[in-house]
C-alpha cells in the first residue's frame, strides 16, 4: 500500500503570521501565568551574573565581540574559514583582511575573551593592511602571527565541540556527569549537506561508529531517556534529499538509517533526526514514518527514536499533532525535540527570492518565543505518545516550560516528577543557567554535543553564533549586566502590529509588486502545473513569407505615431495588465515551456516569472524616463527634455529563454512608444505566439505588435534589411550579432542602434578560502543548470591547487547524482538540448576535448528514447588561453592555478568575453579587487553566476558578450528612445513678466 504523503496532512507553509499567532496567544490564556515564571527565572540569573561560571564561552564572547561588531564578524569568518586554508599565503590574506576591520585591543572581560583577544590583537598589529607585499609579511614574521590567530581559533573552536572523537566527547561527558549526575548527551557528528554519495556513506559510518561507541558504555536496561544517544542529519546520508528525488529518497536513504535506527534500539539508544529546512519537512516526515512503521514492527518497545521539531515555523503546533498523531497509529512513543529553529534567515531569503506568499517562518523573535511555548504546552499534552525535550537557553522560557508541566503532574507540591520531560541546552552554552536550574534534582537536561574535527565545525557555529548573537537574543543580553531584569525577562505574550519586513511580494516596495512563484517542494503549489501539462498542446506557429515581412513593416511604421503619442501611462498600464494575466496563467506557460523548449519544472516557473518581472518594471520605467524634464537655465527661457520612441523596431529572441528575453525585448520597446516586430527562435515560436496573443488582450494593438517567424537566414535578414527599422535588439551568439552589426551599418539612411546581448566563456575564480560545499553547489547550478543552456552558464572553472583535487572531486561526485532526462519529470535536472543541430556541435567539441585534455566525468551515451540528451561534461584543461570559445551546453572546463589571482583574472579578460565572473573566497579586499579589475558586466560573489533577477541584478556584458545597455537596469529603455529637448523664449511676447515679479 502506497503511504499518503506527509503534506497531505500538514497544512501549507506560507501562512499570514499574526492571526495564526493571535490563535497561539489564545490557547496560551490559562496555561500560562508569565509573571510568576519571570519571578521563578529572576534567582537563576541573579546567581550567573553574581556568579559566572569559569567558561560560559558563548555569553562571554558574544558580550565582546556581538555578531553586530566589526570584531564579532571578524571572528565568526575566521572560525568559519582559516582553519581549513592550506596554504600560508592564503591563511595570511584572509587573517589580514578579517583582522584590519575590527579592534581586539580593548579591555576583556572573560577568560576566553582575553585569551582570544590577546592572541588576535597581536597578530593584527603584525600584519601588513595589502595582501600584495609579501617582502613586508616576511620581514614581520607573518606567518608566526597567523600561527597565533589559529591557536585563538582553535580555543574558540574548542568551547563547542565536545571532542574530536566519539571516544573524547564520551569521555569529556563522562567527566561533566561527575560533576552534574542529571546530565544526559546527544552527540552530533559534525558534517551535513553530502554532496556526493560517498560523502554520505562516510557520514554513515560516522554515526554507526559513534552509535557503536555509545553502546559500548550504555546500560540497555536503561530506557533511553536515561542512556545517552545520537543526532542525525537526513541530508547528511543522501546527497540529494530533496522532495523533487522523493522516490529514490526512500528507496535509497530508508534502509541507510534503519541500519542505525537498528543498532539503537538493540542497544537501547536514542536516535533523533534533526530538523532541516522547512523545504525538506514533508520528505523528513515520510522518511521518518517509513522508520517509525519498521520500528513499530520490529522493535515495538523502543522509544528512543524521535525528531526535533522547530518552534519558528508557521505549522509548528499542528506539526506536533501530526506527530502525536504517528505514535498513536504505530503504537508508539517518540521523542521530540523542540527547538527554536537554525535557519531562519535562510528561510527569509529563499521565500523573497522564490516570491512566495508569505514566509514559512515567524518574522519576529518573540513570535517565535510564542509559538515555542504553544508548542510546548502541546507536547505535554500528549504523554501517550510523545516524551517531551525542551531545548532552550532562555531562562523565562525554562520557568514557563517548568509551570506549565506542573500543571500536568499529580504531586500537591507541584514539584515535577522525573523524566516525564527534559530539557536540553548546546555544548558551550547555557552552562550558567542550567547549573542554577539542575540544582532540582527531578529535572533532567541533555547536552546536544557536536563532535568533530574543528575545521568540520564550520556550519555548525556560524548558525549557533547567528542564532544566538543578535542583540535581541537571551544569550546576548544575559552577560550584558546594562540589560536590567525586566528587560531581559519581559513577556513574549504580545501581538506584533507592525511587520518585521515586507512580505515575499511586496519586496519591491509600492510600485511594483514582486512575482508570485511556486515551491515545487509542496505538492499542492505544483498539482495545477502538471494539469497544465496533460493538457498542452503545442500550436503550430506558421513561418512568414517575405511578402509578409514587408507587409508588416509598413504597418509597423504606419502604427508609429498613434502608439508613440499614446499617453506613457496607457502603454505601462497595458504591460503591467499583461504581467498580471501572464501571473494568473503561470501553469499553461509553464507546460508550454516545458513541452516546447525542454524547460525544467523549476526553470519554468522561473522564466515565466522573470517575464511579468519586465512587464511590470518597464512599465515603472517607462514612466519615470518619459516624464517632461524641466532643466536649468537663463531666466526668459524654458527648456524640457522629453524622451519619445524611435519607430518601429526588430526583437530577435533566443530559444534558451523564449519567454523571459521575447517578452523583456518587447515590452521594452512597447513601454517607451515603438512598435515591435517580434522574430522569435525558429526552435520555440509557440512560446511567442501565445505571449503576443497575451499582449494583444492586454491592449496593445495588433499593428504595433506582429509576431514573424521563420528562419533567421531568411526572415530575420529580411526584417534587419528593411529600410525603415529604426532598431534592432538582439540576444544571441557573437557571431550573429556581429552579422546584424554588418547589415545595419552597410544600408543606407540613418544609423539604427544595435542592442546585442551575446554569450561569454564565463568563468569563476575560486581561492583556497572557499567552502568546498558551496562551491560545488555554485558551480554544478551554474554549469549544468538548464543543460548549461544559458549565456550567463559557467564554462570555465580556476581553482586554487591548494584546494582542487577535493573540489574536482566534489564537483564529480555531485554530478553523477543528477537526473538527465525528459523535464516534463519533476525529478529530472538535465534535460535534452534545444534540437538536434546543437547535440551534434556540443557532441564535436566533447569529442575534440576528450581527444586533447583529460576527461573528468563520463563519455555520454546515447539514448535512444531522448537522443539529444547530453549528460555533464567536465575536462581539465592547462589553461585559461586553452578555453577558446563558448560551448553553448552542460560542458565544463577546469584549470589549476597558484600565485596571484589577479594574474589569473587578467588571463581571464584577454580572453575578450564580459558577460559573468565568479568569485568564490572569503577575502572581502580581495573579492573587491577582483570584480574592480574584471571586464565583465555581471560578478557574483559566494553564490552561483545564472539568475539575474529584473531590477536587482541588471544583466549584459561587454567586449564580445554584447554592447549594453544591461536588460533589467534602470538604463536599458533609454537606447530604445529619442530625445527631444524644447527650448522655448517666454519673453517673446510682454518681456520676463516672471523676474519682474519675482
Amino acid at each position: 500500500m502506497t503511504m499518503p504523503r506527509s503534506t497531505d496532512r500538514l497544512p501549507l507553509p506560507y501562512r499570514a503570521e499574526n492571526p495564526l499567532l493571535a490563535n497561539r496567544l489564545a490557547s496560551l490564556q490559562g496555561a500560562l501565568d508569565w509573571a510568576a515564571a519571570a519571578r521563578a527565572a529572576t534567582p537563576w540569573v541573579r546567581a550567573v551574573r553574581d556568579n559566572p561560571p569559569p567558561f560560559w564561552a558563548m555569553e562571554s564572547l558574544l558580550k565582546e565581540y556581538p555578531i553586530s561588531s566589526a570584531e564579532g564578524l571578524a571572528l565568526m569568518r575566521l572560525a568559519e574559514a582559516l582553519l581549513r586554508v592550506p596554504d600560508a599565503e592564503t591563511a595570511i590574506a584572509l587573517t589580514a583582511d578579517q583582522l584590519g576591520r575590527a579592534d581586539f585591543d580593548g579591555a576583556a572581560d572573560s577568560t576566553l575573551a582575553r585569551l582570544s583577544s590577546s592572541a588576535i590583537a597581536m597578530s593584527k598589529h603584525f600584519l601588513p593592511s595589502d595582501e600584495r607585499q609579501p617582502g613586508l609579511m616576511a620581514k614581520l614574521g607573518a606567518r608566526t602571527v597567523v600561527g597565533a590567530t589559529l591557536r585563538a581559533v582553535q580555543l574558540l573552536g574548542r568551547q563547542f565541540v565536545l571532542g574530536q572523537t566519539i571516544e573524547e566527547g564520551m569521555k569529556e561527558a563522562a567527566n561533566a556527569r561527575k560533576k552534574q549526575g542529571n546530565l544526559s548527551f546527544s552527540f552530533d557528528m559534525l558534517g551535513e549537506g553530502a554532496r556526493t554519495d560517498a560523502d554520505a556513506l562516510r557520514y554513515l559510518a560516522s554515526y554507526q561508529n559513534a552509535i557503536a561507541a555509545i553502546a559500548r558504555t550504555a546500560d540497555p536496561a536503561r530506557s533511553p531517556v536515561q542512556n545517552d544517544g545520537i543526532s542525525i542529519k537526513l541530508s547528511a546520508l543522501h546527497p540529494r534529499f530533496e522532495d523533487a528525488q522523493h522516490a529514490r529518497v526512500m528507496s535509497e536513504l530508508v534502509p541507510r538509517v534503519w541500519q542505525l535506527c537498528e543498532a539503537a534500539a538493540a542497544a537501547n539508544l536514542n536516535l533523533t533526526i534533526d530538523a532541516e529546512e522547512v523545504e525538506r519537512l514533508e520528505l523528513s516526515l515520510d522518511v521518518f514514518e517509513a522508520l517509525a512503521r519498521l520500528v513499530s514492527e520490529r522493535f515495538p518497545q523502543w522509544q528512543g527514536f524521535g525528531l526535533a521539531l522547530q518552534a519558528y515555523q508557521t505549522r509548528a503546533v499542528e506539526l506536533i499533532e501530526h506527530v502525536a498523531s504517528l505514535a498513536r497509529r504505530y503504537q508508539l512513543r517518540f521523542m521530540c525535540r523542540l527547538v527554536k529553529g537554525a535557519y531562519w534567515d535562510a528561510e527569509i531569503k529563499r521565500a523573497q527570492e522564490l516570491g512566495l506568499p508569505a514566509y514559512p517562518v515567524y518574522t519576529h523573535k518573540h513570535h517565535t518565543d510564542v509559538s515555542y511555548l504553544a508548542c510546548a504546552k502541546a507536547l505535554l499534552a500528549a504523554p501517550d505518545a510523545i516524551f517531551p525535550q525542551f531545548a532552550t537557553h532562555n531562562a523565562g522560557t525554562i520557568a514557563a516550560i517548568l509551570q506549565m508541566a506542573s500543571k500536568h503532574e499529580a504531586s500537591e507540591a507541584g514539584s515535577v516528577t522525573p523524566r516525564r520531560f527534559e530539557l536540553q541546552r548546546l555544548h558551550g552554552m547555557g552552562e550558567g543557567i542550567y547549573r542554577e536550574v539542575l540544582k532540582n534534582p527531578n529535572i533532567g537536561c541533555r547536552v546536544y554535543a557536536p563532535v568533530g574535527a574543528h575545521r568540520d565545525l564550520l556550519a555548525y557555529l556560524v548558525r549557533r553564533l547567528l542564532e544566538n548573537g543578535a542583540n535581541s537574543s537571551f544569550v546576548h543580553q544575559l552577560a550584558d549586566e546594562s540589560v536590567g531584569m525586566e528587560e531581559l525577562l519581559v513577556s513574549p505574550l504580545r501581538l506584533e502590529t507592525k511587520a518585521a519586513f515586507p512580505l515575499p511580494l511586496d519586496l519591491y516596495g509600492a510600485g511594483r509588486a514582486n512575482s508570485l512563484g511556486r515551491d515545487l517542494a509542496v505538492v499542492a503549489q505544483r498539482d495545477d502545473l502538471l494539469a497544465a501539462h496533460a493538457v498542452c498542446v503545442v500550436p503550430t506557429v506558421a513561418e512568414a513569407r517575405s511578402d509578409e515581412v514587408d507587409a508588416a513593416v509598413d504597418r509597423a511604421i504606419k502604427a508609429f505615431d498613434a502608439w508613440n503619442h499614446a499617453p506613457v501611462a496607457q502603454r505601462a498600464a497595458a504591460l503591467r495588465f499583461a504581467g498580471d494575466a501572464l501571473e494568473a496563467q503561470l501553469p499553461r506557460f509553464c507546460a508550454l515551456l516545458v513541452k516546447e523548449a525542454h524547460k525544467t519544472w523549476s526553470d519554468a516557473v522561473s522564466e515565466v516569472r522573470e517575464a511579468v518581472d519586465f512587464l511590470r518594471f518597464y512599465a515603472n520605467e517607462a514612466e519615470r524616463i518619459q516624464a517632461p524634464q524641466t532643466l536649468p537655465g537663463p531666466t526668459g527661457e524654458s527648456n524640457t527634455l522629453r524622451l519619445e520612441g524611435r519607430g518601429a523596431w526588430v526583437c530577435i529572441s533566443p530559444w534558451n529563454f523564449p519567454l523571459a528575453i521575447f517578452v523583456g525585448q518587447v515590452a521594452a520597446a512597447l513601454a517607451t512608444g515603438n512598435t515591435v516586430l517580434a522574430k522569435p527562435a525558429e526552435q520555440t515560436p509557440a512560446v511567442a505566439l501565445e505571449a503576443v496573443k497575451l499582449l494583444h488582450a492586454a491592449g496593445i494593438p495588433a499593428n504595433a505588435l506582429q509576431l514573424l517567424h521563420g528562419p533567421g537566414e531568411t526572415v530575420g535578414a529580411a526584417l534587419v534589411a528593411q529600410p525603415g527599422v529604426a532598431g534592432v535588439v538582439f540576444t544571441g551568439s557573437t557571431q550573429v550579432a556581429k552579422i546584424i552589426q554588418r547589415a545595419l551599418a552597410a544600408k543606407d539612411g540613418p544609423i539604427v542602434p544595435l542592442i546585442a546581448e551575446t554569450g561569454g566563456i564565463n568563468a569563476m575564480l575560486v581561492d583556497s578560502t572557499a567552502l568546498p560545499e558551496q562551491v560545488a553547489d555554485a558551480v554544478v547550478q551554474s554549469a549544468f543548470r538548464s543543460a548549461g543552456q544559458r549565456c550567463s552558464a559557467l564554462r570555465l572553472l580556476c581553482v586554487h591547487e591548494g584546494i582542487a583535487d577535493h573540489v574536482i572531486e566534489m564537483i564529480q561526485g555531485a554530478a553523477k547524482e543528477l537526473v538527465v532526462g525528459d523535464t516534463a519529470d519533476l525529478a529530472t535536472d538535465v534535460g535534452p538540448l534545444i534540437d538536434a543541430d546543437a547535440f551534434e556541435g556540443i557532441q564535436r567539441e566533447v569529442q575534440r576535448l576528450r581527444a586533447q585534455v583529460k576527461a573528468l566525468l563520463p563519455e555520454p551515451a546515447p539514448t535512444a528514447a531522448l537522443p539529444t540528451l547530453m549528460p555533464p561534461q567536465m575536462f581539465e584543461i592547462g589553461a585559461v588561453a586553452d578555453a577558446k570559445q563558448e560551448i553553448f551546453g552542460p560542458v565544463l572546463q577546469v584549470v589549476r592555478w597558484k600565485g596571484d589571482p589577479l594574474a589569473v583574472l587578467q588571463q581571464i579578460n584577454a580572453l575578450g568575453y564580459g558577460l559573468t565572473l565568479g568569485i568564490q573566497t572569503r577575502i572581502d579586499n580581495r573579492a573587491q579587487a577582483l570584480a574592480r579589475a574584471a571586464r565583465v558586466g555581471n560578478v557574483y560573489v559566494n553564490r552561483n553566476m545564472i539568475g539575474a533577477v529584473v531590477g536587482v541584478q541588471p544583466f549584459g556584458g561587454e567586449g564580445l558578450s554584447g554592447t549594453g545597455p544591461k536588460a533589467g537596469g534602470p538604463n536599458y529603455l533609454l537606447r530604445f528612445c529619442a530625445e527631444q529637448t524644447l527650448t522655448i523664449n517666454t519673453t517673446a511676447a510682454g518681456g520676463n513678466v516672471a523676474l519682474f515679479t519675482a
